[in-house]
């Protein structure tokens, strides 16, 4: 999920519930997945017009609201209105469970050639989604009825489940690229930002294997936590095949309409930094340009583009 400054302010409430449906839309349906809660809704709409940092798209696209990967630093939390449910950020996730239908009720090739980015205010392979397949059923839609432009956006290495649809929405006259959100080398330091997010070793491998079967393949570091070791990080990434880089530190700043990184990560960053929080900003800063400098450094060396950055890093790629 990009650093974003800015994101359309109903996001969540789109999520209000629809006309209540007379049987439940999924005949799975646990009230617990791992750590976190589940609930579900039936949304009025699952295709929301971008605005803000992802204006350049047609429509984002969010099978869930919250998240339960749960990073401390996740910037969708600051766009919940709901107060308890920003606080718990990572401990529920909603399922839009008529997410299949709402999506085969559109016209079919209505969606030809429109830029979605899936998703902006969630990841699309929550753990849940292994078992209620709630975005595997948005893709088999538009491979069979549309053509879209599709951005997929996750840290899951389950994403490499779906390559079979990915490659039907190509045959059919779509396109679809894969970013997979990579943000450290260092397990200690994931598991201190990221404890529910799978290791970096597996997101390396999931997006090796989407890029092997020659989906379009994008890696994010977004935003950059610290590195052990800058060098041998750079060239796992290179390692990978994949092309397409975009990095952003972390976004510091905050205000009405802008998120900023949360408390608890700046708590942390402190922690590892070995500084009070007015410092973070400027140690982190040179943390942050100095691995940029070397990565474009090898990238050079390596005959590969300079990573993309913030905004002009996430414009459509097609």
């Amino acid at each position: 999920m990009p650093t974003t400054t800015q994101f359309q302010l109903n996001l969540f409430g789109q999520d209000e519930p629809g006309p209540n449906q007379s049987e439940p839309l999924l005949n799975f349906r646990p009230d617990r997945f791992g750590p976190a809660t589940v609930d579900y809704i039936s949304s009025r709409q699952i295709l929301t017009k971008a605005s803000g940092f992802m204006n350049e798209y047609d429509f984002t696209l969010n099978p869930f609201s919250g998240c339960s990967f749960g990073c401390s630093y996740c910037y969708a939390a600051f766009f919940n209105y709901d107060v308890s449910k920003k606080n718990s950020w990572g401990e529920w996730v909603t399922v839009k469970e008529n997410a299949a239908a709402l999506m085969q009720k559109m016209r079919k090739g209505s969606l030809n050639g429109k830029r979605i980015y899936m998703s902006s205010v969630t990841d699309p392979y929550q753990p849940i989604e292994s078992k209620l397949e709630v975005t595997r059923s948005l893709l088999n839609d538009l491979a069979q009825n549309h053509k879209p432009k599709l951005v997929i956006q996750t840290r899951s290495p389950t994403a490499t489940r779906d390559i079979d649809l990915f490659h039907r929405i190509e045959e059919n006259g779509g396109q679809v690229q894969v970013n997979m959100t990579i943000t450290t080398d260092d397990d200690s330091i994931k598991k201190s930002f990221e404890p529910s997010c799978p290791s970096s070793t597996k997101r390396l491998e999931a997006i090796s294997q989407i890029c092997a079967s020659e989906i379009k393949s994008c890696i994010t570091l977004t935003p950059l936590l610290l590195i052990s070791n800058g060098r041998q990080f750079i060239n796992r990434l290179i390692d990978t095949g994949v092309r397409q880089f975009i990095i952003q530190p972390f976004h510091f700043r905050k205000g009405k309409f802008v998120a900023g990184t949360r408390d608890q990560a700046l708590n942390l960053l402190a922690e590892k930094l070995n500084c009070d929080r007015k410092s973070i900003p400027s140690k982190y800063d040179e943390i942050y340009q100095e691995f940029l400098q070397l990565m474009k450094s090898e990238f050079k060396h390596h005959d590969l583009p300079t990573p993309g950055e913030g905004k002009h890093g996430f414009k459509p790629p097609f």
